[in-house]
């Protein structure tokens, strides 16, 4: 039997036993992973949350003790045919699955050929931190306008929250002076007062102050519409016949109007001012008047006499 082969180079059973122990076994926390990743980022990631979703992916990874795999701390090992190699690509491939289950469609293609979880990681982060950084500027340009203080405040710590997720660092004088620059001027009273303060304030105690003055701009604002209501019905109660004066039509008199010149026959004259007797032809009566008038033996010696 001089022509069979050795057997030395072959791979003992036990070695194969390994092997496919290793390749098959799953880790328990991996399973629980990849099982409820979805639940525990229930937000598919979008260039708008890229901030929010990086910290709850990396918290759950780091939870379960597989954040080196996003980080790249957690190299595959050189050797492709070994027991370790193939453990570490069992984990990783589940990894960047679940990775894959976490991004919408319009940022899948940017990861779909990533042979590794981190570099996948990588890529994310290359092409979306910059869009999450860029909330700075938004958060120096952000205005109070129609909305509450509530509104407001939430509004302007879900901006730093994201930009202290991309990693930026936001000092707490800057977040304040950002949102007092962004205050409507009535509230100047309370912002020349925070600006001029000596005692420095924290965030929560700046946050509680701003919502007091607007329980107190709100109070003021109710008082002066009463105090307007309370004179209108005091002048209206004054005058209570106003409004059907008011009412009266009336017809105005036209201005610089000039009466029509009196007619020939109703301006004065001389001669047709004091009545003629027809008896006597004298001035000043009438013939019903005249003391002649029974006399018809009188004969008017002079009419032009009065």
């Amino acid at each position: 039997m001089g022509d069979q082969e050795p057997v030395e180079n072959l791979p003992s059973s036990s070695d194969q036993t390994t092997a496919s122990s290793v390749t098959s076994h799953i880790p328990q926390p991996l399973k629980f992973l990849v099982s409820n990743i979805k639940n525990l980022a229930p937000h598919p990631l979008t260039t708008d949350n890229y901030s929010i979703w990086h910290v709850q992916l990396l918290q759950q990874f780091t939870a379960n003790g597989y954040a080196g795999h996003l980080t790249g701390i957690v190299q595959a090992p050189s050797d492709t045919a070994s027991a370790a190699y193939a453990h570490w690509l069992l984990v990783d491939s589940n990894l960047l699955s679940a990775l894959f289950s976490t991004v919408s469609q319009s940022i899948l293609p940017y990861i779909i050929t990533a042979s590794s979880a981190h570099e996948a990681w990588t890529i994310l982060e290359r092409r979306l931190q910059p869009i999450s950084r860029s909330r700075v500027i938004q958060l120096k340009k952000d205005q109070m306008k129609d909305q509450l203080m509530q509104q407001y405040l939430t509004h302007i710590k879900s901006i730093v929250d994201g930009i202290s997720a991309s990693g930026s660092k936001i000092d707490p004088e800057d977040i304040m002076l950002h949102i007092l620059n962004g205050l409507p001027p009535t509230f100047n009273s309370f912002k020349s007062t925070i600006r001029n303060s000596l005692l420095p304030i924290d965030l929560d105690t700046f946050y509680a102050l701003l919502c007091n003055e607007e329980i107190h701009l709100q109070q003021e604002s109710l008082q002066d519409q009463s105090s307007q209501s309370n004179t209108i019905a005091l002048y209206a109660a004054s005058f209570p016949n106003q409004r059907n004066r008011n009412n009266t039509k009336r017809y105005p008199k036209p201005k610089n109007q000039q009466l029509p010149p009196p007619s020939p026959s109703t301006q004065p004259n001389s001669s047709t001012a004091l009545p003629t007797c027809q008896i006597c032809g004298k001035l000043g009566h009438v013939a019903l008047n005249c003391w002649h008038r029974c006399n018809f033996k009188y004969a008017p010696t002079d009419t032009r006499q009065p």
